[in-house]
């Protein structure tokens, strides 16, 4: 034996292990003292595990006391963040009594158990302390994982909660029962949402019996797995409860049901005066115009507040464009689609000084405006016409109607105030329930689909649980917060926000005023139970007509089918035949085309008309912060209430946030849509003119237009943001007037083109020296090649048109007899976007846009080059043309440039379209001898109008 090795364990246990020297392999040299030394060591070695688990968690015998190691751990590494002045998410770590009184997600700490104690997880994440050179070191965190396992004792005493309260059962008893046992169905006279009820109990006699856990009902049929009952736990979208969760049950009983007023969202500790003087957090105050040197080019004061940064840069505003070039540019901004020559005749030969601000006027006043400007809304509030989240993609037949409502609110110029208010909380505007349904209450209840247009599965039993549910209710808030306060609120589902001063807290809160409609325990599944059948008599007196025309069409031809049987049946008994197909050979084949009849107009039925709408549907479960985002672990709870850093020092909901309301009343998201629409918001006006500028000028004053916070970029002109934010409640909240502001202003008028002075001062167009190219969008693009080649079909609003689905993947929108509907109509089904509006950037809602990317990849030109449709599109404009301008190559070139690009073709675009043309005529008669001279022409044409539209000047508007 030539050493002694020392294995030390956890527990503190030493002891010797002799090692020898190794020896030759034959049995014969193995000493009785060495066979037992081997022997010793390995009883040892299997007995390692045993003991480590033992000394897991320490006797009790032996306690381990907070003052003695803990407290200076927290001292050296947590203090920084967690005092009595800071209390980073609410969190005092400086005393015994502020440890056990835990954060804004609840208690912190679990005594006898370190793993679920929510401080040492972050801890032993390494998560806390965010500062990697202060992360506890591994024997620091197997300190404080024996204090915790210990007990997690203190030499002196401190005042505690009792371990199990209503806030840890409450929860539990909503997850597991109360979808069979609370305020909608009671089955068996039980209710067990509150510790009243549970021991009132029902049918049976009280439900528990306090102190005694084993003589408790309750207890008993869930020990049972009696309850939930297992043949309902699907169909009710629940699950057993886990042992776990039965043991703290069990000891809230054991306790006698102690109830205890836990502290609530406390007032504004986790938000300072400090965190409040961030720039987007104030309100907008209108600042004074800027005096500058270029007066002459000053229209307006965006004007001023532009050429002031410009000036100071050593630029000015470039040259206004040319009257051909803004009647382009304001119609595709303002109706996606291209002026007609006539119009750009007129609005060339109008002598009147206001002849551009007229134009302006008859643009904002067309349908077409809100076709266009609705496209934009419903990107920013995650439109589509199915449900997604599942392969399935399951259609939603009804949501075509809050499509509808925004083109209409946008084309009446309904205020931006009461566009947000209807779309939040329109069902408690109105009184719907009163029978009579009038354009109002109908647009009331339509706006509430801005509140479902989120991935929703939970049509199905089985994808129907309490985290499916969240996942909405997550996906609205991210909604709601990226389109109207432009702030990545999502980001505080799971933990405080880690730029924004948005604790965990207000992200619940949040949530909490909209819990009268999406309560996560008294849920509606998304079709047919969440939608609403309010619709005007107008249109359910059409339905029922169409209904029972279309059913006596079916009767009809049933009836002919049952004649012709007869008739066949008489010829049988005359010819003796042995079936009806052998006395008559066509009886079959007449049969099915009358069943093929049937079939066709059975397909045009369409379902009951309703409304896919969110209301408020009474008193709802209580609200709970959920620890780290987990439903399973709920904590603090809290009111309804608004992000801190945006309101006073008192709620402004605190009004209707009171228990005790009266049922089905609702309340909370209207007050909260009041909130939102006060004049001096901080938020509401900056993002939309800001989104509103976006659209105009190609990026935003604020280039991330869904977030605001610190992690966003700065305003380039923020005294310009707030003038135009102030100017929009001034103006009464008026999307055209803002319209007009901004498309009247000289900054707007500016020409596209770039000199070599503002390239290099300003080479990526942020100062506004020039006015930005922009790309087409997909929607106008395909808009526009319909509406060249006399294919467009403007009739309004309806169900959305379907598409056809190729085997290859090629997705295209049916035509009606009228040609095609604008793209806005076009089913928006998320697995089955039309592939040219796909290829060029159409955004996949998850769960919206705010702002498109802008691809130039492959597939566009392939497509415009390779397309069926495009071809046939081409073929209609060269037709067109043709009609208009006759067979004159020179006329047709002539109009084609009228019609495609607003101008007219230079001398040498003449001579070079006619030499291309002629070429391919030659190519045509080529290629086939018969073909006659004026096809090969018009082939030739339709050839050119293709090549016209996949020119840039053809999809970049200047």
């Amino acid at each position: 034996m030539s050493q002694t090795v020392l294995y030390k364990e956890r527990a503190h246990w030493i002891m010797e292990i002799p090692t020898v020297k190794p020896l030759a392999s034959t049995r014969e040299h193995c000493t009785p003292f060495f066979q037992r030394t081997v022997l010793l060591a390995i009883l040892f070695c299997a007995t390692l595990p045993s003991l480590s688990a033992a000394v897991e968690k320490p006797s009790p015998q032996t306690p381990v006391f907070y003052e003695s190691r803990i407290q200076k751990i927290f001292e050296e590494k947590c203090l920084g963040c967690h005092n009595v002045k800071t209390r980073k998410a609410g969190l005092d770590l400086s005393s015994p009594e502020s440890l056990l009184k835990g954060s804004e997600s609840g208690r912190v700490i679990q005594a006898g158990d370190a793993d679920a104690s929510l401080l040492f997880q972050m801890i032993d994440a390494g998560e806390m302390p965010p500062d990697e050179k202060k992360h506890l070191s591994n024997k620091e965190r197997q300190q404080l994982r024996h204090w915790l396992n210990a007990g997690a004792h203190f030499r002196k005493k401190v005042k505690t909660a009792p371990t199990v309260t209503q806030h840890d059962i409450i929860p539990l008893l909503h997850l597991r029962c109360v979808a069979c046992h609370g305020g909608r169905r009671k089955e068996a006279g039980l209710d067990l949402r509150t510790k009243a009820s549970i021991v009132k109990g029902g049918k049976s006699g009280p439900a528990v019996v306090p102190g005694n856990p084993s003589d408790s009902l309750l207890i008993k049929r869930i020990h049972a797995g009696e309850m939930p009952p297992p043949r309902k736990l699907v169909s009710a979208s629940v699950k057993p409860m886990q042992a776990n969760e039965r043991e703290l049950l069990s000891q809230w009983i054991a306790l006698k049901l102690p109830e205890i007023e836990a502290p609530r969202s406390e007032a504004e500790a986790l938000v300072t005066e400090a965190d409040r003087k961030f720039w987007s957090f104030q309100p907008p105050v209108q600042p004074k115009p800027p005096e500058v040197e270029g007066q002459d080019r000053v229209r307006n004061p965006i004007d001023a507040f532009i050429l002031h940064r410009l000036e100071k840069n050593g630029l000015s505003l470039s040259p206004a464009a040319s009257r051909r070039t803004l009647i382009r540019r304001l119609c595709f901004d303002l109706t996606g689609l291209p002026p007609q020559p006539e119009d750009i005749e007129q609005f060339l030969n109008d002598t009147d000084p206001r002849a551009y601000e007229k134009l302006v006027d008859r643009l904002l006043a067309s349908r077409r405006y809100g076709e266009r400007w609705a496209r934009h809304w419903l990107d920013a509030a995650g439109y589509a016409d199915s449900e997604g989240a599942q392969n399935e993609d399951k259609l939603r037949p009804h949501m075509y109607r809050y499509r509808d409502y925004v083109i209409r609110a946008l084309n009446e110029d309904k205020p931006y105030s009461r566009f947000l208010i209807e779309q939040i909380a329109g069902d408690e505007l109105v009184d719907y329930q009163s029978g009579k349904i009038t354009p109002e209450v109908y647009d009331c209840l339509v706006a509430t689909g801005f509140l479902r247009t989120a991935p929703d599965r939970t049509f199905a039993d089985i994808t129907n649980f309490v985290p499916d549910r969240l996942e909405v209710i997550a996906d609205e808030m991210d909604i709601l917060g990226s389109a109207v306060l432009g702030l990545t609120i999502k980001c505080a589902r799971c933990h405080s926000h880690k730029f924004d001063p948005i604790p965990q807290r207000d992200y619940y809160r949040l949530t909490a005023v909209f819990k009268e409609a999406y309560d996560e325990h008294n849920w509606l599944k998304s079709q047919g139970p969440r939608t609403l059948s309010y619709i005007p008599k107008e249109e359910r007196d059409k339905y029922h007509q169409r209904e029972q025309e279309l059913a006596a069409k079916v009767q009809q031809i049933e009836q002919e089918i049952a004649k012709l049987t007869k008739q066949t049946q008489k010829l049988q008994i005359e010819k003796q035949a042995k079936s009806l197909e052998e006395a008559d050979p066509q009886y079959k084949q007449k049969c099915d085309q009358l069943q093929q009849q049937i079939k066709a107009v059975v397909a045009r039925r369409q379902p009951q008309p309703r409304i896919r709408a969110l209301w408020s549907r009474g008193t709802p479960s209580p609200s709970y912060i959920l620890k780290r985002g987990n439903y399973l672990t709920p904590g603090r709870p809290v009111d309804p209430g608004v992000p801190a850093v945006l309101s006073a020092r008192q709620n402004p909901l605190d009004v209707i946030s009171k228990s005790g309301q009266q049922e089905n009343k609702g309340g909370r998201r209207l007050a909260f849509a009041r909130w939102l629409t006060q004049p001096d918001h901080p938020l509401t006006a900056r993002v939309m003119v800001n989104r509103i500028w976006m659209h105009h000028f190609g990026r935003g004053i604020v280039k991330t237009p869904e977030n605001f916070g610190r992690a966003g970029e700065r305003p380039t002109h923020p005294e310009l943001l707030d003038w135009l934010a102030t100017e929009f409640v001034q103006q009464g909240w008026s999307l055209k007037a803002l319209h007009r502001l901004m498309v009247t202003s000289e900054t707007y008028r500016q020409t596209s083109a770039v000199s070599d002075e503002a390239l290099r001062r300003d080479p990526d167009g942020s100062l506004l020296s020039r006015m930005p190219l922009k790309r087409m969008e997909g929607e106008v693009l395909r808009d526009t090649l319909l509406y060249l080649s006399g294919q467009l079909d403007e009739t309004p609003y309806g169900p959305a048109d379907p598409v056809d689905v190729r085997r290859d993947g090629l997705v295209t929108s049916k035509a009606s007899d009228q040609g095609w509907r604008r793209s806005i109509y076009v089913l928006q089904r998320r697995t089955q976007i039309p592939t040219l509006l796909e290829n060029f950037d159409y955004p996949q809602m998850g769960p919206n846009c705010i702002r498109r990317g802008e691809s130039l990849v492959a597939p566009q030109a392939l497509h415009l080059l390779n397309d069926q449709m495009i071809h046939r599109l081409a073929t209609d404009f060269a037709a067109k043309i043709r009609s208009r301008a006759g067979k004159s190559p020179a006329d047709q070139v002539q109009q084609i440039y009228l019609q495609a690009f607003g101008r007219e073709a230079s001398q040498e675009e003449i001579s070079l379209a006619i030499e291309t043309m002629n070429a391919l005529n030659q190519e045509w008669l080529k290629a086939n001898p018969a073909t006659r001279a004026d096809e090969a022409a018009l082939k030739s044409l339709a050839n050119y109008c293709h090549a016209i539209f996949n020119l840039a000047e053809f999809q970049y508007i200047d």
